[in-house]
């Protein structure tokens, strides 16, 4: 014989209301990764899109990176190297002197030049130009270069990075906001003159 079923409340009768449900355990622990899955994938998909859209972005970019000025031509006299310095044109408020980046420029004739960037191609210490030598040296990992660029010794992959430049007015300018990558091609002293370099 079935057993009697309860009778239902008369104040849920009258609502028309059941009494909530209560959530399982396996339930509350399952929204509870889900949720804690889709912050990390949402955590790890952000860098992954910048890196797909960064060309994009780097092509806005391309259109604001200035030519800067070093100073007057006569600053750099024919036949010798000197240091310069430039404001980094990507400044922000809190760089303080780190924007400040200098860069070695060679006058070869009145109005050929060689502008050089600062970093050696190993691993970016600032490489120092020894006149008596005829040659630009690191410091650190004992890389050497040439007057003009191209390697010399050292672990150094290639020759130092250039610049493009121009003179105008009778002041020298530099296309500035370009990061010396090895991704760049190699310099052009490097490029011209293979038989005394390997990076080429």
């Amino acid at each position: 014989m079935p057993e009697p079923k309860p009778e239902p409340e008369a104040g849920a009768e009258k609502t028309g209301l059941s009494a909530p449900r209560k959530m399982s355990r396996r339930n509350m622990l399952l929204i509870l990764g889900v949720g804690i899955n889709a912050v990390a994938a949402t955590l790890f998909a952000i860098p992954i899109l910048g890196y797909i859209f960064a060309p994009a972005r780097r092509r806005v970019m391309s259109a604001e990176l200035g030519w800067v000025s070093l100073g007057q031509l006569t600053q750099f006299p024919p036949g010798q190297t000197r240091l310069a310095t430039y404001r980094n044109p990507f400044v922000r408020p809190w760089d303080g002197d780190t924007a400040n980046i200098p860069c070695w420029v060679r006058r070869i004739s009145a109005e050929k030049l060689q502008v050089f960037a600062i970093n050696c191609t190993h691993l970016g210490c600032p490489v120092r130009w020894f006149p008596q030598s005829g040659l630009f040296m690191c410091p650190c990992h004992g890389g050497v270069y040439y007057a003009d660029g191209a390697r010399a010794s050292g672990p150094p992959p290639r020759g130092l990075f250039q610049y493009e430049y121009k003179v105008d007015n009778g002041q020298v300018f530099i296309k500035a906001g370009q990061v010396p990558t090895l991704a760049q091609p190699p310099s052009q002293a490097c490029a011209d003159k293979p038989q005394r370099c390997l990076c080429a």
